[in-house]
């Protein structure tokens, strides 16, 4: 599938019904949730980072913007990027950096609103919207058909007001924003109420943990549901389990619970028709 093709395909999926968008961390894990049947991914800041050996939001501009080339050139199907607060303060930067994502095949990307200070960890919601307008500016002029994505992060980062929250999402759409997320939202009726706030704009869902299903985002109204970094640390929970076993034991059990070779590989043999920078 064309670059193109696959913009147009991952708006068409936020149009109507609900979707999982889960999150690869590399070529690899994206190429195998490709060949599940997802019809979209997206990339995890956490995850990359930690396959770096650093922290999450520890991670280069350059340093991102390959590992985007790499996952959308690994998959036929479109991929969103987790492009953190976009790399910058400065909404004329921000937009610069957007431009640059923008050429490496992606579907979409997301912008987030934390700074990274504990002690005023949301930018303020003036500079928010402004670097938001500029990400939508710096799309249209691309003219990519990137899908921008707007993160309230009050609820991660110690500020769960759901009143701010939706102030704070509302005025992304407003700006432009496509759809709208606020990651950390787990009671159903804050959700339903940030899905009626912002409609009919569509809205992304954070699901890392078993408390809702997809029939029951699906009735609130959620469109895309994503998972994080959870993939990824699910990933790492078996190899940990694997190796303290090993170092602590001495014995090999764990090793035989996984996926054989003969079931891998045949997954990794062909590349897609089309890489992603092809338009």
């Amino acid at each position: 599938m064309k670059t193109d093709d696959r913009r147009r395909r991952f708006r068409e999926l936020h149009a109507a019904g609900c979707f999982v968008i889960p999150n690869p961390w590399d070529a690899g894990s994206a190429r195998l949730l490709e060949s599940l049947g997802f019809a979209a991914l997206a990339t995890t800041s956490s995850g990359f980072a930690w396959t770096l050996a650093r922290r999450d939001n520890n991670v280069t501009l350059a340093e991102a913007l390959a590992h985007y080339r790499a996952v959308a050139a690994s998959v036929s199907i479109p991929v969103s990027a987790d492009f953190e607060g976009g790399f910058a303060v400065a909404p004329d930067a921000v937009a610069e950096n957007v431009r640059a994502a923008a050429a490496t095949g992606l579907a979409g990307l997301s912008i987030e609103d934390s700074t990274g200070d504990e002690t005023e960890p949301l930018f303020e919601r003036g500079l928010a919207v402004e670097r938001i307008r500029a990400a939508r500016s710096a799309i249209d002029a691309s003219g990519s058909g990137v899908l921008l994505t707007a993160r309230a992060e009050c609820f991660v980062v110690g500020r769960p007001d759901l009143a701010e929250t939706i102030r704070r999402l509302t005025a992304y759409s407003e700006a432009g924003a496509d759809c709208l997320f606020a990651p950390g939202l787990r009671d159903k009726a804050d959700i339903a109420a940030v899905v009626k706030a912002v409609a009919p704009k569509p809205v992304n869902v954070l699901v890392s943990s078993g408390f809702t299903t997809l029939p029951e985002m699906a009735a609130l109204g959620v469109r895309r549901i994503s998972t994080g970094g959870a993939l990824a640390r699910a990933a790492w929970a078996g190899f940990l389990r694997a190796a303290k076993e090993i170092h602590e034991q001495g014995t090999f059990e764990e090793l035989g619970k996984a996926t054989p070779s003969s079931a891998l590989q045949p997954m990794f043999d062909l590349l897609p028709e089309k890489s992603a920078g092809t338009t």
